[in-house]
């Protein structure tokens, strides 16, 4: 039965109505029954809603309880008490002019913006001629390839002998006037015949010169194997005896993959300046190269084998762009190892595992990346014993607007901590851009103080950013030492206006240059002349300088040896090194100051092949040469 009210097989739609189902009235009785109790419903419908809704929000209403919330109160650490420590007044007095350096470096820039041209400026202080006395190298680039063939003459490194604080030009015939787009330097004695001899690393093939005496170098590059390769663009280097067999070896950082086809494919630039020098994220990274000494005068390039390489864990690319390198022993086992300043992306450090292997603990180690665990812009690098005698410390220049690291080690630990801000370097350098800087006791006072050089990259950065400047005056740290005072930065009152005059400051290193018992400066610029500063203390401290000595060895410097100085209940603590800073090279000397201390206990020399040798009573204000026994 199919019927019409229901809806059937013949009426799918549903209910429909036919006329018989109309009152007398024409009205529709079952579909107003349906209206009135649809209009009931609803009502009571919107009532039931409202009521629910009225409920919830009653329900959900603040409550007017005060809620005790358990919170552990914070309190600031109370400041710890310290004496007020008067910075020393020790003035710095420009003698580039008046003591014969007429050099300028050429960066080869003629508007092209290449990246290199804004990197160079190595410098190295050493006694090429054995007369005791340091010599000055300045290491050149040169015009690019076709600028030359355009007419431009080339340049090249220049080479100053000190006489007695005067430098005299003997570059020309010396065998280093070879031209090349040079970046850094790094000095030692590689054959073991006294004569310390140079390598230059550069924009293309490095290049090492014997010293042959008398004031001449041959380039032996070839016959040694250290020349690396010709595309490449190395930076810091350094020396050191990698696998403890006696000899010198050659560690050597290389920076990016470079050309001027890819730097003209990046084109890097700013708002308002157009083309423009620029960081180095948009290149490939590269390797760091070990060169183990044969012993016989030549190298075996062991790099890959040795650990030195280290890949990105992601994409297994080189992970480094590195630009400085620092030896230092930090978990004192006797090793060297390296720490090595990349550009951009995180540092390494190389644990020396001995015989020529190595192992990356950077990240381990605290020493890879800032405290917020970014990488900087890391440039130049040096370490010391800034705080007592236990902990070593390194510090790192950084690009601008991040400031100098100094990564100091933890006693129990051994691991290392960026305290540059609780030394008070910190916030004082993070304007600056900072390349070369090292640690010295500039006023004899027994404490490692910090000194850095600083530049831009683009000379036209203040258009853009009104904060920075092209040339920038250097920092200069005074460690108040025993007070617990932490760094205090230098003025001009202080030091005088010399040291702190602007430049594009790159390459600095260290050295007597006159005899005195204090150290003296230099700094380079990029396209610019150099300066040299003559430390003019007067503060009646005394002093004590040691050289090594161990002509029967095939280190006759003694390179990497450690001298610690007693006095009293004070003790001091140096390694003889010279690579320090952005590129460049330091006196091999280990400098001591003493304040008011008039004598001597006692030095003990460790030598690197573990000999221990100990000096009775040495006369201070000397430079003592210490032969092995």
């Amino acid at each position: 039965m199919n019927d019409k009210r229901t809806g059937g097989p013949e009426d799918p739609t549903g209910p429909s109505y036919e006329p018989d189902d109309l009152d007398d009235d024409g009205r529709e009785q079952y579909g107003e029954d349906v209206l009135e109790k649809a209009i009931r419903f609803s009502i009571a419908a919107v009532l039931l809603i409202a009521a629910v809704v009225a409920a919830v929000f009653w329900l959900r209403r603040p409550q007017e309880e005060t809620i005790v919330e358990k919170v552990t109160p914070l309190e600031a650490p109370a400041p710890q008490a310290r004496p007020e420590a008067a910075v020393p007044s020790v003035s710095f007095t420009d003698i580039t002019n008046e003591a014969g350096i007429d050099f300028v470096h050429n960066n080869g820039a003629t508007g092209e913006k290449l990246l290199p041209e804004t990197m160079g400026g190595g410098v190295a202080f050493f006694d090429y001629d054995l007369d005791g006395d340091a010599d000055l190298l300045f290491v050149n680039s040169n015009w690019w390839p076709e600028d030359i063939r355009a007419g431009k003459s080339p340049t090249t490194s220049r080479l100053y002998r000190n006489d007695g604080g005067r430098f005299t030009d003997v570059t020309r015939g010396c065998g280093l006037d070879i031209p090349l787009y040079g970046m850094g330097a790094a000095v030692g004695d590689y054959d073991g015949d006294g004569l310390p001899d140079v390598f230059l690393t550069t924009v293309g093939q490095n290049r090492l010169f014997r010293n042959l005496g008398e004031g001449r170098f041959r380039d032996v590059t070839a016959s040694v194997k250290v020349g690396g390769d010709p595309k490449g663009w190395s930076s810091g280097a350094t020396w050191l005896d990698a696998d403890q067999d006696g000899d010198l070896d050659l560690f050597v950082c290389n920076y990016i993959r470079w050309s001027r086809e890819l730097d003209v494919e990046v084109g890097y630039s700013l708002t308002g300046i157009g083309r423009a020098y620029g960081p180095p994220m948009n290149f490939e990274g590269t390797f760091p190269e070990l060169y183990l000494n044969n012993g016989d005068g030549t190298f075996n390039n062991v790099s890959e084998e040795s650990g030195v390489q280290v890949r990105n864990i992601s994409t297994n690319a080189p992970a480094s762009k590195s630009l400085a390198v620092c030896p230092v022993d930090f978990d004192k086992d006797g090793r060297i190892d390296l720490v090595v300043a990349n550009d951009t992306v995180p540092n390494l450090l190389l644990r020396n595992l001995g015989g020529g292997k190595f192992e990356e603990v950077g990240a381990e180690m605290g020493i890879a990346f800032d405290s917020y665990g970014n990488a900087r812009g890391a440039m130049g690098i040096d370490s010391g014993f800034i705080l007592d005698q236990s902990s070593v410390a390194v510090a790192i220049g950084n690009f601008a607007n991040e400031m100098s690291a100094l990564y100091v080690t933890d006693e129990v630990s051994g691991m290392f901590l960026d305290e540059a801000i609780a030394h008070g370097i910190g916030p004082a350098t993070r304007q600056s851009l900072t390349f070369g800087l090292f640690f010295f006791d500039y006023d004899l006072d027994g404490w490692l103080d910090l000194l850095q050089v600083n530049g831009h990259l683009e000379d036209e950065i203040q258009a853009v950013q009104p904060s920075q400047h092209y040339e920038q005056p250097a920092q200069l740290f005074w460690n108040a030492g025993a007070s617990g005072g932490g760094y205090k930065a230098v003025t001009p009152a202080e030091s005088g206006e010399d040291i702190f005059r602007p430049l594009v400051g790159r390459g600095s290193a260290y050295a007597d240059i006159d005899s005195d018992g204090d150290l003296d400066v230099v700094f380079t610029q990029v396209g610019g002349p150099p300066r040299l500063l003559r430390n003019e203390q007067n503060t009646k401290h005394h002093w004590l300088q040691v050289r090594c000595s161990d002509p029967g060895s095939r280190n006759p410097h003694g390179i990497g040896a450690e001298v610690r100085l007693y006095s009293g209940n004070e003790m001091q603590h140096r390694r003889v090194l010279r690579t320090r800073s952005y590129l460049s090279q330091s006196e091999a000397v280990a400098a001591f100051g003493l304040g008011s201390t008039s004598a001597v206990d006692s030095l003990v020399v460790n030598w690197p092949d573990g000999r221990k040798q100990v000096i009775a009573k040495p006369a201070v204000d000397r430079i003592h040469t210490i032969e092995s026994e």
